[in-house]
């Protein structure tokens, strides 16, 4: 590839994008450094606060396949600069992903953080990795009530960061009822200073 970015822009992708209109600014943000192929610190923070994210993945025949992966943040771990690792909790024991890592090692992950409208875009190679007690104790979230089958790594190629066009602004049900909480004793407290006022008028006005 001239360009991380060719990873998702193809000929022919490029060609639309010409016959649209939008390949001058395309070939102007390739020229100016095009994708970044390395974790950065930001990203990093942003990966690992994640609670949900989608992995794609496409069998020998070009099927794609798009799974969720969810666990407390941080579950989702970077280990360096390139590589992204996470336990795979047992589920339905369909094995899709897995099946199709072993016959295709492209996958894509895509993170979105709806109370931020921030969308994050990750092309990696995916491997999954059987029987290593070592990468499960290095990357099981503490406290964390599931069982282990795996651990996936992923090997970064290139990343992208969409804007925040259309994206809804959503929230998470224990961030909302930490910030109702804190609400709560917001108004409890100012209460509790206006009664005490009352209370100081009433015997200033008595005396």
């Amino acid at each position: 590839m001239e360009y991380a970015s060719d990873i998702a822009f193809t000929p022919a992708v490029k060609a639309l994008q010409t016959r649209r209109g939008s390949r001058r600014a395309y070939a102007r943000m390739e020229e100016g450094g095009s994708w970044q192929t390395v974790i950065t610190p930001e990203l990093k923070e942003f990966i690992e606060a994640q609670q949900s994210v989608f992995l794609a993945t496409a069998n020998t025949g070009g099927q794609p396949y798009i799974q969720h992966r969810g666990g407390p943040p941080g579950f989702l771990r970077v280990i360096d600069e390139h590589t992204i690792g996470f336990a795979d909790f047992a589920g339905n024991r369909q094995y899709i992903t897995s099946g199709n890592l072993a016959g295709n090692a492209k996958a894509h992950l895509f993170l979105m953080d709806y109370a931020n409208k921030q969308r994050v875009k990750i092309w990696c190679t995916a491997r999954v990795i059987e029987g290593d007690a070592a990468s499960v104790a290095q990357l099981a979230p503490s406290g964390y009530a599931a069982r282990i089958e795996q651990v996936i790594l992923l090997t970064v190629v290139a990343w992208d960061a969409n804007c925040s066009k259309h994206i809804p602004q959503r929230f998470e049900a224990a961030d909302v009822e930490a910030a109702l909480a804190a609400r709560d004793r917001r108004i409890a407290a100012l209460e509790a200073a206006i009664k005490q006022l009352r209370t100081k008028s009433n015997r200033t006005d008595a005396g």
